[in-house]
């Protein structure tokens, strides 16, 4: 017996020995992979250590030079990556974010922006230029993005736009530099374009993490990038998600012919911005500014006018829709009056007809908010990783409802409501006081007048129970909600006693809430501005005849809303608007003749659920 054990212990040792070294190798052959359950990329232990995680800089050759130095522009890139990436050799999809703003922006002095206060047609006085004071550090450009995404199995990569931080060329603010800075970063990604260790050198790096396969997301100008990249077709951008992006720099300053600020930024105009954006190397400065903002900009802005131009056509991204492949997923809020909700309806309406997936999600509030994770996290599985998770069938609108947390949103078939249909409402006098909205047209020609003030706000205007400054036409209270669902239309038959004058729209809901905690849906449902001299033509406005009436009918913003019952729907009309337009010198008449004015308003239900809403 003893004999036998001294025999076969050390062969027990050696299988032992075995199987430890046979374990070992078979977990050396074992990769670390992505993670996916219920259509979505889960939270990888593995890949969910910051101390281990990769980071470099490099920069990206372009196809352009726009900082007049004769050499192709190099941007700045940073890349945030798995380890498994370089031990494993783990190839993984991208999702990629780009700004002009990592590196720091102009302060906000006295006299930046645009002075409003002067008449309309008028050269408003010079504006004082600033100069950024770049900031950050190598190799980090932006921490934005990483912690979400590089868990779930994805690589983060940043870029600073052209002219801004450590990133060559000048900041155009839409023009195609900016479009195709990204694109050569989309291209270095999958291999077809050269990335440098530095700025200036020769020694080359490849993305030989990258899968081939990109997707992109920020919000406002990070936003308007992603939309950008996609215009130009670049190979590998296989999916977007753009929040609040500024999808048409016409339309961010400018409304249906009238110069209008954006909210909260009166007096801004393009040339600000770029200055408010251009952090990049100091001694090019002289050269960009000099050709940009003081040639091109100054030449094509055309504050006097507000007319819509070539300058303007080339800073609008739903002209360079064409080669667009990428799947699109919109986000956006209803109440965004900084970047209006139309900049998103308009290119999600446009990639609906091209027959591109799409989906839309509105919340309620301002300016910014993007889609829920789960929504985002669906959209990159299925077109960065591969993985069919079915996104392409789920409802193309996600809409949060007035009382519901934004990560709860309403689903529908689409944007609009399909259910919702034009009801058009006609007006019945009652002014200085306050007239009537109805499906009826009155028989009786009726004309009354409001006198412009922008001292006071359409806030107070609104509220006002009798003012000479507004006109205000009210439904009847609703005797039970009312949904609303896409773009109520104005149509204004009106005379002014001056050549020129503003025209401002607002829907509200009355009685107005003043509680300080009212929320941001109880008051304003949705407005719009426009210039009565291109009552005809958005590129040739011609001075109004004084005392001559003109119709002009345009757009408010685009909107999804239930009134509830008791509230009453005013259309309010006033010249100045004091947040968002110039302040000419008040007493401007404008005289509108009701016969020829009208409301449109997209009901869902119709006009039968309009007519029994107010029973």
């Amino acid at each position: 017996m003893n004999t036998t054990y001294k025999i076969k212990t050390p062969i027990v040792i050696v299988i032992i020995v075995l199987l430890i070294q046979v374990s070992s190798y078979l977990q050396a052959q074992i990769k670390t992979t992505p993670i996916f359950k219920d259509g979505e990329a889960q939270i990888v232990e593995a890949f969910s250590d910051p101390e281990k995680w990769i980071r470099h800089d490099l920069w990206v050759e372009t196809t352009f030079d726009t900082d007049g130095d004769g050499k192709l522009d190099r941007m700045h890139v940073d890349v945030t990556r798995p380890y498994q990436t370089d031990t494993e050799g783990l190839k993984l999809p991208v999702v990629y974010e780009s700004s002009p703003y990592y590196a720091g922006v102009a302060p906000n002095v006295d006299g930046l922006f645009w002075d409003v206060n002067h008449e309309l047609g008028e050269t408003a006085k010079p504006r004082t230029q600033v100069e950024v004071t770049r900031k950050g550090e190598r190799p980090i450009i932006s921490n934005s993005q990483i912690r979400t995404w590089v868990p779930r199995g994805y690589i983060v990569v940043h870029s600073s736009s052209p002219g801004t931080g450590l990133s060559q060329g000048s900041p155009t603010v839409g023009g195609d530099n900016e479009s195709l800075a990204p694109k050569a970063v989309i291209d270095w990604l999958c291999g077809r374009a050269k990335g440098y260790t530095t700025p200036d050198g020769n020694e080359t790096v490849e993305a030989f993490w990258s899968t081939g396969k990109v997707g992109m997301t920020g919000t406002s100008y990070n936003g308007t990038i992603p939309l950008a990249a996609a215009t130009t077709g670049v190979e590998g951008l296989k999916a977007i998600i753009p929040v609040a992006p500024n999808t048409s720099y016409y339309h961010y300053y400018r409304s249906n012919g009238l110069v209008r600020s954006p909210g909260g930024y009166l007096g801004e105009d393009i040339d600000v911005l770029y200055d408010f954006i251009h952090s990049g190397d100091e001694s090019k400065r002289a050269y960009s500014n000099k050709v940009v903002r003081d040639t091109e900009m100054k030449n094509g802005m055309d504050r006097i006018t507000g007319d819509y131009n070539d300058f303007w056509a080339g800073r609008d991204y739903l002209n360079d829709m064409k080669p667009m492949k990428a799947a699109l997923l919109m986000s956006h809020g209803f109440n965004d009056w900084n970047v209006m909700p139309e900049h998103s309806y308009r290119i999600y309406k446009k990639a609906t007809e091209m027959g591109l997936p799409t989906q839309i999600y509105y919340h309620q509030n301002g300016h910014g908010g993007p889609p829920p994770i789960t929504m985002m996290n669906r959209w990159f599985t299925r077109y960065l990783h591969g993985i069919d998770n079915g996104v392409e069938n789920d409802p193309k609108a996600w809409i949060v409802r007035e009382h519901d947390p934004k990560d709860k949103p309403t689903p529908y078939k689409a944007y609009p409501n399909p259910d919702a249909k034009d009801v058009t409402l006609h007006l019945t006098a009652g002014a200085p006081n306050i007239g009537g909205l109805t499906t009826l047209k009155s028989k009786t020609s009726v004309k009354e007048s409001l006198i412009d003030n922008y001292n006071f706000s359409g806030a107070s205007l609104a509220k006002s129970p009798s003012s000479e400054h507004r006109l205000l036409y009210v439904t009847p209270k609703l005797t039970e909600a009312l949904h609303i669902s896409g773009t109520a239309k104005v149509t204004v038959k009106l005379a002014s006693s001056k050549p020129a004058a503003n025209l401002s729209v607002w829907l509200v809901s009355l009685p107005w809430n003043e509680e300080k905690k009212a929320k941001i849906t109880d008051n304003i449902i949705t407005r719009g501005w426009a210039d009565p001299q291109n009552h005809k033509s958005l590129t040739k406005s011609s001075p109004l005849k004084p005392g001559k009436f003109y119709k002009l009918t345009f757009d408010l913003m685009p909107d999804d809303q239930i009134i509830p019952k008791e509230q009453q729907i005013g259309l309010m009309i006033f010249s100045s608007d004091k947040d968002f337009t110039l302040h000419p010198k008040p007493g401007t008449e404008l005289t509108v003749d009701l016969n020829g004015t009208t409301l449109t308003l997209p009901v869902v239900g119709g006009k039968e659920k309009f007519n029994n809403a107010l029973k």
